[in-house]
């Protein structure tokens, strides 16, 4: 088929129709784009073809250095200009405003997407899938497909220096586990590797099922790669829902740290952390900016993780109520705390659903996981008598049908929504909601 591409989704393919109106997601290409294509799939509704050939290239694309982003599901996008990027993430936001919450106003509400760093080099997080054949074992990444794994020795996403060790921790790591597993039946589910550029950590973290496990040897292979932390995240229950069973500290600190907003916040392996801090960062901009903290007000951080909201809230507020789900994020918050000295926060373990805090809030920040806000913690919110939420938000859907569940009650309105591109070179984005009450 010959194809013109229209748009992009929010996903890595894009969006065509064929003569007769039939729409078509066709992988391996970009806004503008003409192209020969390959039918994959075809359904009642919508077909799936891949770009084979690029008979007209769109004004945005460009030259990629990176020979593996166009094989790898970590760089979708990496073909489109920069700034083409900014524009179809705003335009995906939209989309889902308009289509599923059914926001008339979507257009006037997004304010142009936000890129608070580089597009390149921008991670603190490399994750490494583990695949072995026999002897031989493989540490690279899941390719765009998803049916293979394939060996990365340089990753341009991640955020390291140009020259010297560091820039090599990829491709150490890979070969110094690879290496071991020739030698030792090693059980790997995944690596990851964080490095902090403003502290200096790096942390390996080799994420196995309970059970035996070479300590010793793995220390002394990865001794080399420049690590202050190297544990092992021990895993248990069936494949579709791991849990976390414990973290075993093999070598150095534990635990690794970043510079943010101001704060040092100290997490341990399992706990979630943005894979962009500059990104990050503006995120805590635009919350407090929404809230406008005073020094009397009493605010409340739902799904608060480690702390990246709950610290500098507790800076500026008397009295916080967190409440995070997660376990080891609860106690890298306790930790976060105590070490920045702060005993004005209250947090607490568990679902914001059940662990709703009595407290009656005047300032409000929510950041929950893709899943978003549970139809019940909607109600609760706007049971509140806070003067503005900050809802952050990484799924354009789930945060659309949240606006519309606000809209329904009618207690706070929606007044802008600013998409932060934390993930360049891929289709997802961060939004940061600004609800005041009406």
């Amino acid at each position: 088929m010959r194809l013109t591409i229209e748009r992009m989704t929010y996903g890595p393919d894009a969006i065509a129709h064929t003569q007769e109106g039939k729409t078509v997601f066709v992988s391996g290409a970009i806004a503008g784009d003409v192209v020969e294509a390959e039918l994959v799939s075809d359904g009642k509704s919508f077909s799936k073809a891949r770009a084979t050939a690029v008979l007209e290239p769109s004004p945005a694309r460009v030259g990629c250095d990176w020979p593996l982003a166009s094989v790898l599901g970590c760089a979708p996008w990496a073909a489109m200009a920069y700034d083409a990027q900014l524009e179809a993430k705003r335009a995906n936001v939209v989309d889902a405003l308009a289509r599923v919450g059914h926001l008339a106003d979507a257009e006037q509400l997004v304010r142009p997407c936000e890129a608070p760093g580089s597009p390149w080099h921008y991670r603190n997080k490399a994750e490494l899938a583990f695949v072995r054949d026999g002897r031989r074992a493989t540490l690279g990444m899941h390719a765009l497909d998803g049916t293979s794994v394939i060996k990365v020795e340089d990753f341009p996403l991640l955020d390291t220096p140009a020259k010297g060790p560091a820039s090599r921790i990829v491709k150490n790591v890979s070969g110094a586990l690879g290496y071991l597993a020739g030698s030792h039946d090693l059980d790997i589910e995944r690596v990851g590797i964080r490095r902090s550029s403003r502290t200096g950590d790096v942390e390996v973290a080799i994420w196995t099922p309970t059970g035996a496990f070479p300590r010793t040897q793995a220390c002394r292979v990865l001794e080399s790669v420049g690590a202050t932390s190297i544990v092992r995240v021990m895993t248990k229950g069936p494949a579709k829902a791991r849990k976390v069973a414990g973290v075993e500290r093999l070598a150095g600190a534990g635990s690794w740290s970043e510079r943010i907003a101001g704060n040092v916040m100290r997490l341990s392996a399992p706990s979630f952390f943005q894979v962009n801090t500059a990104g990050a960062e503006k995120l805590v901009d635009l919350v407090l900016d929404a809230l406008d903290p005073h020094e009397n007000d009493i605010a409340m951080d739902l799904y608060s993780g480690a702390g990246t909201f709950t610290l500098p809230l507790a800076r500026y507020t008397s009295f916080v109520d967190a409440v995070e789900s997660y376990g080891p994020a609860v106690r890298d918050l306790r930790r976060n705390l105590e070490e920045a000295r702060l005993d004005n926060v209250d947090a607490v373990g568990g679902d914001a659903d059940r662990e709703f805090p009595d407290d009656e809030a005047d300032i409000i920040v929510v950041d929950p996981p893709r899943a978003g806000l549970a139809e019940n913690v909607v109600r609760q919110l706007s049971d509140q008598p806070a003067r503005a939420i900050a809802y952050v938000s990484c799924d354009p859907a789930t945060l659309a049908r949240d606006l519309a569940r606000f809209r329904e009650i009618g207690t706070y309105e929606v007044k802008s929504v600013t998409p932060v591109d934390l993930f360049p070179q891929t289709f997802h984005v961060e939004t940061v909601t600004r609800l005041y009450r009406r």
